[in-house]
């Protein structure tokens, strides 16, 4: 008996935006991009997730953003 489950992530872009700041690495400007992400069995969408990323347009680094309270 074989069981074998098929997943696959769909990812791709819906917007993307300059976002304000500089990138600490290269001093680059930051670029925000939305991205939807897809879950799917067998062909069937299970769950879907939009993210927002940002990344530097001139050393393509993912920045992470941290809030900070107080």
């Amino acid at each position: 008996m074989c069981l074998v489950f098929v997943c696959d992530e769909d990812e791709r872009v819906v917007l993307t935006q300059p976002a304000p700041g500089a990138c600490p690495y290269c001093g680059g400007m930051i670029q925000a991009m939305n991205v939807q992400s897809q879950w799917r069995f067998c062909f069937l969408p299970l769950y879907s997730r939009t993210k927002r990323k940002y990344y530097c347009t001139i050393c393509a680094r993912r920045l992470v953003v941290q809030f900070r309270n107080g």
